[in-house]
């Protein structure tokens, strides 16, 4: 069953690919013939007097490309997301609903965000919609995505910290990759050395480095460091600030080019795993159940929650800040779009399934441990059926995991730098360091400074957080549909394609945000959060619909200026 489960929903993702994406390509008027920002902008002869904008602004290979995309939103999301709601639920609506929901609402909103970034010089999607809101709903807009940004950070920081604390391991594999990407980068970029020599070269040496961080594990001694959990916060701290205001080929590009490769390995490992498991039976039936019930009593009902607890693996609002903050900047040709970012979504779906696949041969009581423990634990299994040792396979699956914790954390950080210097109107290069400065500041505050609830327990930040994460990072994914809805309104082409999508996110993130706030059982500062962002999101809501009645012109915005996200 857990095979047969995995092989039907990858083959229905495909099918979506080639199918469905095909059509969406049309719809959005895809056009290879017209040049993309990455060099309209990097060739403008401002941009030339201008190093922030040829930092931010550079086209890069498709594969490069998709291992950056890839790479910074497939985190820990699209694992820990179907693990957690198989739990509550059982595995068959979590099954249907990363299928359907990677096809038809996370696949419509990352392409459709990105091609209207790249119909706005690569704006962020933030900063599309100055051209049809008001200045207030702009700004408001603005800020519900740094507020998503900032916890983000929170959650990604506290979780690579423990991470490398639990595991030295871990800590030193990280320790030289990044190493290895920053090499990879200056060698590709400015050495000259051809990028499938440089893959020859560095690809093997990244996984050399699982095996070599296990070796010479970077175990702390408090007695040098203090507390080994705050070294680390310093030092991702310090990790986040320089990687966001080094240019884009240096680190970001081949950092998250050569970490793909081992996410790659993770799916086709698991791929082939699952896929001889059917044939020799060696992963046996599935240990949970296909359906729980419809309500948990710790969590309430499967609608909303199941929506907002799978989270990336079906639909993210975080995927439309990558796809029009960093993507849109870097695509060579608008025929890269559909592999990149729509396809990119797919694959995020076959991870997932992969992840529920985990939790069917692990079992029910998997789900008292953490998710990365969990998809370890199944990896192992997974990779055991091709005569890999179980023991090996599961600390591979948790070192890729723990890769892409640090790549999706300092990827967050470049873009809340873009939506800091958007909502404060800032330019050039003081402009990267002060912004940057200000996006580390609160997560730093959270994990550096004890937090502790009403009975004087320390309270662990990222748990603070997580709570109301996936609700509002989906309602972020339904509010960046809200913007293409205007701007293919503008254009005079039809968003019914987008439009359905888009009242699905926004009803049932509003539905579990309500709940939050009103429903009993949660702590102040959840209720607080939510509230805020409830508002933040109603206000855009009403706006947007105001827009659209009234059938207000769009207002003409200037080009890109300075390093802002645009």
């Amino acid at each position: 069953m857990i095979s047969v489960v995995f092989i039907v929903g990858v083959a229905l993702l495909a099918v979506g690919y080639f199918a469905y994406g095909g059509l969406l390509e049309r719809w959005l008027g895809v056009d290879d013939e017209r040049r993309t920002p990455a060099h309209t902008v990097h060739d403008d002869p401002e941009a030339a007097r201008d190093p922030a904008l040829r930092h931010d602004y550079f086209p890069a290979r498709a594969p490069v490309l998709f291992g950056h995309h890839f790479s910074s939103i497939a985190g820990a999301g699209p694992i820990a997301g179907p693990i957690f709601a198989a739990a509550l639920f059982g595995w068959l609506p979590v099954a249907v609903w990363v299928v359907v929901g990677a096809v038809f609402i996370g696949g419509v909103q990352d392409f459709s965000a990105l091609m209207a970034s790249l119909r706005h010089r690569a704006r962020s999607i933030g900063e599309i919609s100055r051209r049809f809101l008001s200045p207030l709903g702009y700004n408001l807009l603005l800020i519900f995505i740094y507020l998503t940004l900032l916890y983000v950070t929170v959650v990604f920081l506290d979780l690579t910290s423990r991470t490398f604390v639990a595991s030295g391991g871990v800590a030193s594999s990280s320790v030289m990759y990044i190493g290895l990407a920053a090499v990879f980068g200056v060698a590709v970029l400015r050495w000259g050395l051809s990028l499938w020599v440089g893959s020859l070269i560095f690809v093997p040496l990244v996984f050399f480095g699982i095996w070599g961080g296990q070796q010479l594990p970077l175990d702390l001694d408090p007695a040098v460091v203090g507390d080994p959990g705050t070294f680390w916060d310093v030092v991702l701290i310090v990790y986040c600030f320089v990687a966001s205001i080094l240019p884009v080929w240096l680190l970001l590009q081949p950092r998250d080019y050569l970490s793909s490769f081992l996410l790659f390995g993770c799916l086709a490992g698991g791929f082939v795993g699952i896929v001889v498991g059917a044939v020799t039976g060696d992963l046996g039936a599935s240990r949970l159940d296909s359906w729980v019930g419809f309500t948990h009593p710790a969590v309430g009902t499967l609608v909303p929650v199941l929506f907002i607890t799978v989270a990336c693996g079906a639909s993210s609002g975080f995927h439309t800040l990558v796809a029009s903050g960093t993507t849109a900047k870097q695509l060579d040709r608008e025929r890269h779009a559909r592999p990149i970012v729509f396809g990119g979504m797919v694959l995020e779906g076959v991870l997932a399934l992969v992840a529920l696949a985990a939790i069917m041969v692990v079992g029910v009581s998997g789900s008292k441990v953490a998710p990365t423990v969990v998809f370890a634990q199944g990896m192992g299994h997974f990779l055991a059926v091709l005569g890999i040792d179980p023991q090996l396979g599961a600390s591979f699956g948790l070192l890729a995991v723990s890769t892409f914790l640090l790549t999706t954390l300092d990827t967050c950080t470049r873009l809340g730098r873009y939506v800091f210097e958007e909502l404060t109107r800032m330019k050039g290069l003081a402009a990267r360091y002060i912004a940057t400065a200000v996006t580390v500041l609160v997560p730093a505050i959270f994990v550096l400074v004890p937090f502790r609830d009403a009975q004087g327990k320390l309270l662990i930040p990222w748990k603070v957080v997580w709570p109301v994460f996936g609700a509002t990072n989906q309602l972020l994914g339904g509010l960046a549909m809200l913007v293409v809805i205007l701007w293919l309104r503008s254009t005079g082409r039809r968003a019914w394609f987008v439009i359905g999508p888009c009242l699905f996110m926004v009803t049932v993130t509003f539905w579990s945000l309500a709940q939050m706030v009103f429903g009993a059982g949660r702590p102040p500062v959840i209720r607080i959060v939510a509230g805020v962002l409830l508002v933040l999101a109603l206000a855009l809501v009403v706006e947007t619909v105001l827009v659209l009645v009234r059938g207000q012109k769009p207002k003409e915005i200037s080009p890109p200026t300075g390093s802002i996200g645009q």
